[in-house]
């Protein structure tokens, strides 16, 4: 449970594969039942770039002091009947109060504080962020799964990169990523870039939040139409590079993501929902915690309430299209293949 700050990247691979672990029962949770309401995944990006070389950081400009804290935050859910996957983006900046909880380091009992929701990592580790994150939604959290700098990129490359596109410039000078309007295969490398920056479209952590479903959904149809989740041998390279050597606790197996990833071959983007929480603004800045998002809470319970009941996010036969870039009090819950390069 050492693992610097998973990411917010989830590689297709590693939301994909997640979902397909839960299908097993797969748990690092092992309290937890399967219930008749689908199954609720936590996806963990941290900024482990110790993880990666030097060579590494200097060529993808993954450079800086890693926080741990988890950068990216999205909570997956598979609808009991498996023909429905749900991704919800929750704001690192998003204002939180973690449970009492034990300090990671020393492993003193803590009392519930107030933070920003990427902090629950730091000072509880994943299992602090699984009940902090379940005490705002409502939900019950039944996997998580982490993912860092070198599980991402070696995933990212195991599956032949993933294709992006896009119909501006994107560019980001601490990144230094540099993408001009068009459809571009990124490895695992030039990934990882893409998926961190957020000083692209003047929309920060909600434009990042925004390319990173984008990739999500790239990444599916890329492993779709190359059949690798129906390839037991393909897929179990895949699970191997997503799970990396042991160093971090994850609680899934790779023969179960094998197995499980078969489950996610048939599901097409339009059956997938993509979504950040409702943002109302900020809050007033606190010394104890500084600037913080405050969610909108009637919308956010009301988004929580039809996960619960595993219920779509969005109406039979809707179509809603994503602003882009995206604003900050005006969410769109849109399908996957809002995001689909055409």
């Amino acid at each position: 449970m050492t693992t610097k700050r998973t990411f917010s990247s989830l590689v297709v691979s590693g939301l994909v594969l997640a979902a397909g672990a839960t299908l097993l029962g797969s748990s690092a949770l092992p309290d937890r039942q399967r219930t008749p309401y689908g199954l609720n995944i936590l996806v963990m990006g941290t900024d482990g770039r110790d993880t990666i070389s030097a060579a590494e950081r200097r060529e993808f400009h993954a450079g800086g002091v890693a926080c741990d804290c988890t950068d990216t935050l999205m909570l997956v859910h598979l609808s009991a009947r498996r023909d429905r996957v749900s991704v919800v983006s929750l704001p690192r900046d998003s204002y939180a109060e973690i449970p009492p909880y034990r300090d990671k380091v020393t492993g003193e009992e803590r009392p519930s504080q107030p933070v920003k929701l990427n902090g629950a990592y730091a000072e509880g580790g994943p299992e602090s962020t699984v009940r902090t994150v379940e005490a705002m939604t409502g939900l019950s959290v039944d996997r998580y799964l982490q993912i860092d700098f070198r599980r991402f990129i070696d995933a990212v490359n195991e599956v032949g990169g993933v294709e992006v596109c896009t119909s501006r410039t994107l560019k980001d000078e601490v990144t230094k990523l540099h993408l001009r309007p068009g459809t571009h295969r990124l490895g695992g490398g030039p990934a990882l870039q893409y998926v961190r920056s957020r000083k692209v479209d003047g929309a920060a952590d909600l434009g990042r939040i925004q390319r990173q479903q984008r990739f999500l959904v790239q990444a599916l149809r890329g492993m779709q139409a190359r059949e690798l989740l129906a390839d037991p041998v393909a897929m179990g390279k895949v699970a191997d590079a997503l799970l990396g050597p042991g160093r971090v606790e994850q609680g899934i197996g790779a023969l179960e993501l094998v197995e499980l990833a078969a489950a996610l071959k048939a599901v097409p983007a339009r059956a997938t929902e993509f979504a950040t929480v409702p943002v109302a603004g900020f809050n007033p800045v606190r010394e104890d915690v500084g600037s913080t998002l405050a969610w909108d809470g009637p919308k956010a319970r009301s988004m929580f309430s039809k996960l619960r009941e595993d219920r779509p996010l969005i109406k039979a036969g809707a179509d809603p299209r994503p602003y882009d870039p995206p604003r900050m009090t005006r969410a769109v819950t849109v399908r996957g293949s809002a995001y689909a390069c055409r």
